[in-house]
């Protein structure tokens, strides 16, 4: 009934205002925090329990519903494949990492047993990745340098004890993992798995492939067979490759020979798994044949004593039981810990989703970063480095037929037997190999230089942090670049917020459409009515501006103009105050002449009974706008601020102040909600200034517009 009554008040052709529609159709109520509420929705019971358990443990999920005829061949298949791959590869990660290479057999075994647990995505292959490994590699090399495990032997040549610098070196990457599993756990159960949409894909992508870049320069020693110091912080890759310079005439030639061979043959196999990949079973794990086959040679040979060339050493075989990692490093590595797991939850959470599309499933970024962690912080105290994913064994586990998270089992258990019974047969393995196989590795990544061009035709802005983030890392190394390039992203979202697009609407005819008059040559501007809107949302960086950019956009100076009317206000002002100074003379001068006081009484009555008309910019002799209604499309605004609420009620006063109406469309509830907290509204300013659309705020400016007299009074 009240609708109607309003409704039946309202003139014919009028629009409704954000007050009318309040009275027709009321806003509910927020509900009001209580302690009652809230204890029934966290309340225990056996549904809340079970619903809990499933959301941790997915496995518990899926693993009943698991299609044994139809998925299991396609994942046993899948994990050997991938398992084949992991071997070559923890080796040659824990190489990069700066660690034994068993560790690298740890962490190919315990992470990838544990997200078959905890993990949501059915194609993502956890486990050593370069990037993680060099963010480690650089990170024990400042810490703990081969320098500090220097040792006499005979009296005079000085040797690193390899044995204590490597049990060092182990127990603070545990602490490491251990960190990052914490980190990313914790940002899981707090819900901030949105944390990596603050790593935009072209910084990612500039920042892996500045870290292929670090990769490759770190296995040059092992490519050239020549011993180099260990360089860290700013610069040091720089530093790095001139000493590789330095010291290429001391190049061991039956290491650099047995590298290109290597590097060779992986290529043109990898190559030709790629274009035969629909004629061929399963990729042939070149890898593996490359170690197995080196391995003899060396061991035959004997490469090590013969020529030089550096070997892996002792693999010890069987499993260790678990270490409590070193607390006291963590105040050291805390921000690389961070940094560390935020980059892998970044490159682990981007393959799931890719999969998860073409697959038709959904990945859970939120427990994707719990199942890092607890592949993380378990693994620590197993001796293994932090993991992440890798995309070519993701690729191959999705391409042999990998279904879930079986295969990943399936390539855990190869590792397992490696650790048990086989590792120790690759003591005579050349490192050389190893560097190969990263080297090879990383042609994925380098192929993302092609980024630029695609940038560059697409997006400026992005190709801006793109380069920032390579050049960043490369220059100040991977932890202090990583910060620098977040931060430079984060700049980039504040310029964008600072210097939107301004335009000025008008109506397409025979629509209630409004477009920028300045790109469409249909639109048209409503007459005596100025449509402004911007691309951003409002806040204290940009309202100013904004007011600015509307007072220009609107064709008149409104400070001059407001300038000047205060001035003839003055001056007219005093053109009053002098004329009553000559009417009461002339009223002295009318008393002094003997007349009556009842003449006086009535004239008197009659000056105070009339008020004079306000005084108006044509009354005061000043230019008028040539539009009596200015509209702010309020559409694109997400929030307001204090700073906001105080610059859009001078934009109302001002243009009051020349006599222009200010009304709002478009304007979302929450910012309405946002503007009456912030006290915006008054009884000259209220909701009938404001309307659901352009078009309902356009018609009731054209029904409000009426001839101006010339002693018309300023509309409020």
């Amino acid at each position: 009934m009240a609708a109607e009554m309003v409704l039946s008040h309202r003139a014919p052709h009028g629009e409704l205002s954000e007050a009318d529609l309040e009275e027709v159709a009321p806003r509910t109520p927020p509900a009001k925090p209580s302690m009652r509420r809230c204890l029934h929705k966290h309340r225990c019971s056996a549904s809340a329990a079970k619903s809990l358990l499933f959301r941790f443990l997915p496995v518990l999920r899926w693993l009943p519903r698991y299609p044994l005829k139809d998925w299991l061949l396609g994942d046993i298949t899948s994990g050997f494949s991938v398992g084949i791959m992991h071997l070559p590869q923890g080796l040659a990660y824990a190489l990069l990492a700066g660690l034994p290479p068993v560790t690298g057999l740890y962490s190919s075994f315990y992470p990838v047993f544990l997200y078959f647990f905890f993990g949501t995505s059915r194609h993502n292959s956890v486990g050593p990745f370069a990037v993680i490994s060099v963010m480690i590699g650089s990170l024990t090399d400042s810490l703990l340098p081969s320098e500090n495990f220097l040792e006499s032997v005979n009296g005079s040549n000085m040797t690193v004890n390899e044995e204590r610098r490597d049990a060092a070196r182990v127990e603070l990457v545990a602490t490491i993992t251990v960190l990052t599993g914490i980190f990313q756990v914790a940002l899981g159960l707090l819900q901030f798995g949105f944390v990596v949409t603050y790593l935009s894909d072209p910084l990612v992508r500039g920042y892996t492939t500045a870290a292929s870049v670090h990769v490759l320069v770190s296995q040059l020693k092992n490519v050239f067979g020549v011993s180099l110091g260990e360089h860290s912080g700013p610069l040091s890759l720089f530093v790095t490759i001139i000493e590789i310079c330095r010291k290429l005439p001391e190049t061991n030639v039956g290491t650099l020979v047995t590298a290109i061979i290597a590097m060779v043959v992986i290529y043109i196999v990898k190559e030709l798994n790629h274009k035969f990949a629909a004629k061929l079973p399963m990729p042939i794990p070149i890898e593996l044949i490359t170690i197995i086959i080196s391995t003899g040679i060396s061991y035959g040979v004997n490469l090590n004593a013969k020529f030089g060339v550096s070997v892996v050493g002792n693999i010890p075989s069987g499993l260790k039981p678990p270490v409590v990692p070193n607390v006291s490093y963590f105040g050291q590595v805390v921000g690389n810990a961070f940094a560390i797991a935020v980059v892998g939850y970044a490159i682990c959470i981007s393959l799931g989703k890719i999969f998860a599309l073409k697959h038709g499933y959904k990945v859970d970024s939120n427990q994707e970063l719990i199942a890092l962690g607890f592949c993380n912080f378990l693994g620590g105290f197993f001796q293994c480095f932090a993991i992440s994913c890798s995309m070519s064994r993701s690729l191959v586990q999705e391409s042999t037929g990998g279904n879930s998270q079986v295969a990943g089992v399936i390539a855990s258990l190869v590792i397992l037997v490696t650790i048990l019974k086989i590792g120790e047969l690759f003591r005579d393995l050349p490192k050389a190999i190893l560097s190969a196989i990263i080297i090879i590795n990383l042609h994925g990544m380098f192929k993302q230089f092609k980024d630029i061009r695609m940038l560059w035709k697409s997006n400026r802005v992005d190709l801006t942090i793109w380069i920032v983030t390579f050049v960043a890392t490369l220059t100040l190394n991977l932890d202090i670049g990583l910060g620098a390039s977040v931060a430079f992203g984060l700049l980039t979202v504040i310029f964008r917020t600072q210097l939107p697009h301004y335009s000025i609407l008008g109506r397409i005819p025979d629509t209630d459409v409004y477009r920028d008059v300045a790109q469409y040559q249909m639109a048209q501007e409503v007459p005596g009515v100025k449509i402004f809107c911007s691309s951003s949302t409002l806040y204290f960086a940009n309202v100013e501006l904004y007011a600015e950019a509307l007072k220009k956009k609107s064709g008149i100076n409104v400070d001059r103009l407001i300038e000047k009317k205060k001035k003839a206000l003055k001056k007219l002002k005093k053109q009053q105050k002098k004329a009553e100074k000559e009417m009461a003379k002339k009223k002295k001068h009318m008393q002094d002449g003997h007349n009556g006081p009842g003449v006086a009484v009535i004239e008197l009555s009659g000056a105070e009974g009339s008020a004079p008309p306000a005084p108006t910019l044509r009354t005061l002799g000043l230019p008028q706008p040539s539009f009596h209604t200015v509209i702010l499309d309020f559409s694109p605004v997400s929030f307001v601020d204090t700073v906001s609420i105080k610059i859009l009620k001078n934009i109302f006063r001002d243009f009051h102040e020349i006599e222009v109406d200010v009304l709002v469309a478009s304007c979302p509830v929450p910012v309405l909600a946002q503007l009456e907290r912030g006290n915006f509204f008054s009884s000259s300013l209220t909701k009938r200034c404001f309307f659901p659309s352009v078009h309902a705020a356009a018609e009731h400016a054209r029904s409000e517009q009426r001839p101006a007299p010339p002693d018309l009074s300023t509309r409020m």
